[in-house]
């Protein structure tokens, strides 16, 4: 099991690249995490929903994921509260205090799900979630040291060198287990290191003195890693090429499947901006409105950053808006909510680009899709994406829609098609449509690099990295 001492310290991208090392020497390998708290997620084949990371070291694994690599998905929907997912399905919502106690019953179908691994795959790799060392989240822990108790594993702790007092970060989690947990603990990696190791050798001799563990290894600084981020918002671009358009995603509180925008920001002709809280939005020739896990309050909040009134004199100048899933409920007429699903019951008043209606349902439509787009001027491309959403949406027609499916219709066009909305994310991962909306967007002689190969490429790259740099046979491997 992988455990970090903070939140986004390469956890995920470790348990990836240990997945990819194993599936290279032909070992039936599964990635795993207990809980996951995260708004970027994944559609299994069967319907379920799992956190993005997941599928991601899946893909490492060269498996499809299901929703025993990660049974328990806590989706924020409040400051204080969250939708509880229990193996891919949707439960309930429940504030922070109310969850804490569910713990104790949550233990069982995690468990469940980690047998149904272990009985599968020759090996099963682990990730932790935040730190285990939140004393305030010790009771009933079921992410970190209280299913490595429970499950019986040996934990590795992983710490980003590259925010600073890494040795702090190490020592003080380890002081902070019980003793039976820091037996635990067979040593540490560090990750994100830039410059001469002779200069960190002084620190890791005096780490591995004071705590009895050894340093399993330093991981260099991975310059151009394409991976996809499991929670937070990766604004790291490649180099742009003089024609190119720029794209803008204003962020909103609950922004969801942000990796939507992964291709984008990859792509050598697209000048991909995230807008934030007082911002703005720039002259652009595309604005993506992103999914939402509150689309009501999301709304409300592009209009208190007065981004409507942008968006509106972004149209009148020839721009173009497109919205995927929430945003493109934003895009229509009307959002009701009468079951108070995603917040307080009621109704709101969409942009109104789009003649649709949305009604915030009880149940969640979770599925991969794939079919055909074509646009005015364009031939007919192949599309493919997944479906996360609570809303059903009225107003589409089968002649209309731009998007045909195997079994129904998505999407539409409006304003002289200049706004374009769809319900699937993932849309521009396949190299047809992200040329198709490119070319609806203003873009020409479109150069798009092959999305799937770089996902290859960077896991690679940190599975490369983890055989030159950590000692394997510390780790068993």
């Amino acid at each position: 099991m992988v455990q970090g001492t903070t939140s986004d310290a390469g956890k995920s991208v470790l348990v990836a690249g240990i997945c990819r090392v194993l599936a290279r020497k032909g070992i039936r390998v599964a990635p795993f995490k207990p809980q996951n708290m995260a708004l970027n997620s994944a559609v299994t084949k069967d319907g379920g929903e799992i956190g993005r990371a997941q599928a991601v070291q899946a893909f490492a694994c060269g498996i499809e994921p299901t929703v025993h690599m990660n049974p328990v998905l806590l989706k924020p929907n409040t400051d204080i509260g969250a939708q509880v997912i229990v193996q891919g399905k949707a439960l309930e919502d429940m504030d922070a205090i109310g969850y804490n106690s569910y713990k104790q019953i949550v233990m069982k179908p995690i468990l469940e799900s980690f047998q149904r691994l272990t009985e599968e795959y020759d090996a099963v790799i682990i990730e932790g979630a935040g730190s285990p060392a939140e004393i305030n989240l010790r009771e009933n822990d079921v992410a970190n040291m209280g299913f490595a108790e429970e499950a019986d594993i040996p934990v590795i702790i992983v710490a980003d060198i590259d925010r600073g007092g890494v040795f702090a970060h190490l020592y003080g989690t380890l002081a902070l287990l019980s003793e039976s947990e820091q037996a635990r603990v067979k040593g540490f990696v560090i990750n994100r290191f830039r410059g001469d190791i002779k200069l960190l050798e002084s620190g890791l001799d005096w780490l591995e003195q004071k705590t009895g563990k050894p340093v399993i290894g330093v991981l260099p600084y991975l310059h151009g890693l394409m991976l996809e981020a499991e929670d937070a918002i990766d604004v790291q671009q490649v180099d742009i090429k003089d024609n190119s358009i720029t794209v803008i995603v204003p962020v909103l509180p609950r922004i969801s499947n942000h990796t939507d925008f992964d291709p984008l920001r990859m792509h050598p002709q697209v000048n991909l901006q995230f807008i934030g809280k007082g911002q703005t939005i720039p002259p652009a020739d595309l604005i993506i409105l992103p999914g939402s896990k509150s689309v009501r309050s999301d709304l409300d909040y592009l209009r208190s950053q007065h981004w409507d009134k942008q968006i509106q004199r972004h149209l009148r100048f020839g721009g173009k808006v497109m919205g995927i899933c929430g945003g493109y409920q934003m895009l229509g007429e009307l959002i009701s909510d009468p079951y108070g699903i995603e917040g307080e019951c009621g109704d709101t008043q969409g942009l109104g680009y789009l003649p649709i209606t949305t009604e915030i349902t009880k149940y969640k439509q979770l599925k991969q899709v794939s079919g055909t787009l074509i646009f005015p001027a364009q031939k007919t491309v192949a599309v493919s994406g997944y479906e996360i959403h609570a809303g059903v949406t009225s107003g589409t027609t089968k002649q209309d829609a731009p998007i045909k499916l195997n079994d129904s219709v998505d999407g539409m066009l409006g304003v002289e098609n200049q706004v374009f909305g769809t319900y699937l994310h993932g849309i521009f991962e396949r190299k047809s449509a992200c040329d198709a909306i490119l070319t609806w967007a203003g873009l020409t002689d479109i150069q798009t690099p092959d999305f799937q190969q770089m996902k290859e490429a960077g896991i690679d790259q940190v599975a490369d990295a983890i055989e030159q740099y950590l000692d394997l046979n510390k780790l068993g491997l």
